[in-house]
């Protein structure tokens, strides 16, 4: 099942702090379990999900940069933690906290990813809203979406890079109040 030409509501979907989305993909991302709350927030039914490209839910509005960084990090073999705009089945949107971890079997070959998915903090999203938006904008200047990816992926490094930080601080530098909130202005 490809997605359907499905378009942004502009509605924001919330979901309880207290919950947590989950979901298990194999390597290339297929969605091999998604669980009660995943299926809720994002709208679709386990057998519109299973078996899908977990981007099935990706908001045109989320920098391409952050997923390769994402990619590139799970890659490597290392776990990874990054603020995620998603977009529901219906256009809707929804904001998380995502924490990602490669899989491994018996053997401890790498088999998939595990996603847990909280509800942000709204003094660290306001940040990363700003942050995603110059990224955003920095993608969408370039005619070839490589390309725009490719200097996303410049900024954000050299804004990381001026910060003294890599991504995994920058990402908990945000709840913490750190110097970074100053840098990204």
């Amino acid at each position: 099942m490809s997605r359907p030409s499905v378009h942004p509501s502009g509605r924001e979907v919330l979901f309880d702090p207290a919950e947590i989305i989950v979901s298990k993909t194999d390597l290339r991302g297929a969605i091999q379990y998604a669980n009660d709350v995943f299926l809720r927030v994002a709208g679709y039914t386990e057998a519109e999900l299973i078996g899908q490209q977990h981007n099935i839910i990706r908001h045109p509005d989320m920098p391409r940069c952050v997923f390769k960084l994402l990619w590139d990090t799970l890659g490597a073999g290392q776990e990874i933690f990054a603020y995620v705009l998603n977009m529901a089945k219906n256009g809707d949107h929804y904001w998380v906290f995502a924490h990602v971890t490669p899989s491994y079997n018996q053997r401890g070959e790498r088999v998939g990813y595990h996603s847990n998915r909280r509800v942000p903090h709204a003094d660290a999203l306001a940040k990363v809203k700003g942050l995603y938006a110059q990224l955003l904008a920095e993608e969408r200047r370039h005619p070839n979406p490589q390309e725009g990816m490719r200097a996303g992926e410049e900024l954000i490094r050299r804004q990381l890079q001026n910060a003294g930080l890599d991504y995994s601080e920058f990402v908990f530098s945000l709840s913490e109040h750190t110097r970074l909130s100053a840098s990204l202005k």
